[in-house]
């Protein structure tokens, strides 16, 4: 395969910036290039200086337009796609209104594939070439996912949806099939590519103290898999959990009992927490997921971003698709500006950028492999046009420095603002700008 060479403005992140004026978090180049070798970046930086080096690469010119890592999505459902925008009420009467009856379609193995290519093209119309997906109950869902990543070269962490109780019966196993189930596929597809396993415990409702038991008895077994689940997303859902686990401290106890947590634990919403449980996700290196348009779009609260960060805690930002409203981290970013506002906490632009490229990568523990634009990671890249519409133009026409233009891009943006996605180094959008 022949070399690429990306040439336009560069923009990477070496560590989270603490202001707007924090220059060595970042590197910002307005004449640069990315040179891409077998799936790779193998040097990035001024355009002269790369070009020189790239011994007759094909040149992709993306001028004017900005450059950046591929953005990571840490939370999404996958079999939520047709659900996305149903007109509902809060969490648990969502989810068995909406959310249920659509899951039980992924047993199907021709639907689950179907959807996944549908998926995997609105992440990268979006921008986002890295998630940490949710698949339905059936083995064939996860399956169908994994497969269309394959495909892709496409960097994937998911893992089917444990559940063995309080769900349609379509949507439910024992606990022993769920131990099973997800014990064949982390053998088939865990480190298989660009594929990593996700042990994923809907979350304590839906399972019983069994699965749970199995759930830990797999992440001791597999210690290098993630977990992922819910924890406090709303307040029914928290009062439910304390009937069904009555000898439990408190809701992240349930999980934490059971061997559930750890640097490598995605605990999706986090938002109603008490001090013991934010002292122990602190002591456990585990991850609350900030989830914004999904928490306003059902009602569910205001995210403390600025106190867990005060604990120590790193937290992940993602869309939430279905109850989430958009599958763009730009619009995604723009929800949880106003949700910190609320709370008289800020979000520059330049710490939200990091968070959807590096910051998630660092989350993940894979800020070596994503999230920046340096040589010896994959080339995951995407192309920012800031004046992808009308209102952005004029918008635009104000901007005078890199920090309003990531802001504008951040408020106003969606897919439109997406120029180009480049996975693996392979592009990805059908049309250009």
């Amino acid at each position: 395969m022949s070399d690429t060479l990306l040439r336009g403005r560069l923009l990477t992140f070496h560590q989270e910036p603490v202001g707007p004026d924090d220059t060595d978090a970042y590197s910002y180049i307005e004449d640069g290039a990315v040179l891409i070798r077998d799936s790779m970046i193998v040097a990035s930086g001024n355009y002269d200086e790369v070009a020189a080096t790239s011994n007759g690469a094909k040149i992709t010119d993306h001028r004017p337009h900005l450059l950046m890592a591929g953005f990571i999505d840490t939370h999404i459902h996958f079999p939520q796609v047709q659900i996305v925008a149903s007109w509902g009420s809060q969490l648990l009467d969502w989810l068995n209104g909406y959310t249920f009856p659509a899951e039980a379609e992924y047993a199907n193995a021709q639907h689950a594939r179907a959807m996944a290519g549908r998926f995997c093209d609105l992440l990268t119309d979006h921008g986002t070439t890295t998630a940490v997906a949710f698949c339905s109950v059936h083995a064939s869902s996860a399956e169908a996912l994994f497969s269309e990543a394959q495909d892709r070269n496409m960097r994937m962490i998911a893992g089917k949806t444990m559940m063995d109780r309080n769900a349609p019966d379509a949507i439910l196993e024992t606990a022993q099939m769920g131990y099973d189930d997800s014990k064949a596929l982390i053998a088939k597809w865990h480190g298989r590519g660009r594929a990593s396993y996700a042990i994923t415990p809907r979350f304590a409702i839906t399972s019983t103290p069994e699965q749970l038991e199995m759930s830990g008895a797999l992440a001791n077994e597999h210690p290098d898999c993630y977990i992922q689940t819910h924890l406090s997303e709303n307040h029914d859902e928290i009062a439910y959990t304390a009937t069904l686990y009555p000898d439990a401290r408190d809701y992240l106890d349930v999980y934490e009992s059971n061997g559930l947590l750890g640097p490598r634990t995605l605990l999706g919403h986090a938002i109603h927490l008490k001090d013991r449980e934010i002292g122990a996700m602190a002591d456990t290196g585990a991850h609350p997921v900030f989830c914004p348009t999904s928490n306003l779009f059902l009602g569910s609260g205001l995210f403390d971003d600025a106190g867990l960060r005060a604990r120590g805690i790193q937290s992940g930002i993602a869309t939430d698709i279905g109850a989430g409203t958009s599958y763009s981290m730009l619009q995604t970013l723009n929800e949880g500006y106003k949700i910190l506002q609320l709370q008289d906490q800020k979000l520059h632009t330049l710490r939200a950028f990091h968070w959807i490229t590096r910051g998630n990568a660092e989350v993940l523990g894979m800020a070596d492999k994503i999230g920046t634009l340096d040589a010896g990671t994959e080339a995951d890249i995407v192309v920012i046009n800031a004046r992808a519409t009308a209102a952005m133009d004029v918008r635009m026409d104000r901007a005078e420095s890199l920090s309003d233009e990531l802001f504008v891009v951040q408020m106003m943006g969606d897919d439109r603002a997406i120029a180009q996605t480049y996975v693996a180094g392979v592009p990805q959008k059908k049309e250009t700008t």
